[in-house]
């Protein structure tokens, strides 16, 4: 089965968000995107800064898989070693240099319409950071998750004025989640090529 380029799926954290669904999907892209891109390891690209609210939930995401332990994948961006605009770039040709056969899911906040604040996306394909605050950054990652902190309001956004609470909420979504597909995907014994897991 083939996804098609730019299908994105939307989850609410604030009614019934199904963590077991979210991780299911999560699990079943990055399965595929391994098998098409040949890629043996996967890597979670958690994009923010812990000095803004409504752009902490990346390193909030990486903060809480690192203390849960998750295995099966490597964390980059945490509330100690954030990965934000400022170290974006050299992060990346760190990435291609050291990590070239990961598949990498960037996670960030992003921005919406006021009735999908506290929603979750996933989708197939780069993600390109800083939109939400007119930042003009490259696109990284081969899949993506958001969680939309927030929504423009006259063409202005505050980020500083999010609700933490939204935040955490999405950030324990998002994390109970990608733990459970990894875990999922520790039970595999052998990849699409055959070979013995390398995680």
């Amino acid at each position: 089965m083939r996804f098609r380029r730019h299908e994105i799926y939307y989850y609410n954290t604030k009614a019934g968000f199904e963590t077991e669904k979210f991780a299911g999907r999560l699990l079943m892209m990055i399965l595929e995107g391994m098998q098409e891109k040949r890629k043996t390891e996967i890597l979670f690209l958690c994009i923010g800064t812990d000095r803004s609210t409504g752009d902490s939930l990346g390193p909030l995401i990486g903060y809480k898989l690192k203390e849960n332990g998750m295995r099966n994948a490597r964390v980059l961006g945490t509330l100690e070693e954030p990965i934000h605009a400022m170290n974006l770039e050299p992060c990346m040709e760190q990435l291609r240099e050291k990590c070239p056969d990961a598949l990498v899911v960037a996670v960030d906040a992003s921005v919406g319409s006021a009735d999908h604040v506290g929603y979750v996306t996933l989708g197939r394909g780069p993600l390109k950071p800083g939109l939400g605050v007119s930042k003009d950054l490259d696109a990284v990652g081969d899949l993506f998750i958001t969680g939309i902190v927030g929504s423009v309001r006259n063409g202005d956004l505050m980020l500083q004025s999010v609700r933490l609470s939204v935040v955490m909420r999405l950030a324990d979504c998002i994390s109970r989640s990608i733990c459970l597909g990894m875990n999922l995907l520790g039970k595999r014994v052998e990849n699409f090529f055959g070979q013995p897991a390398p995680f």
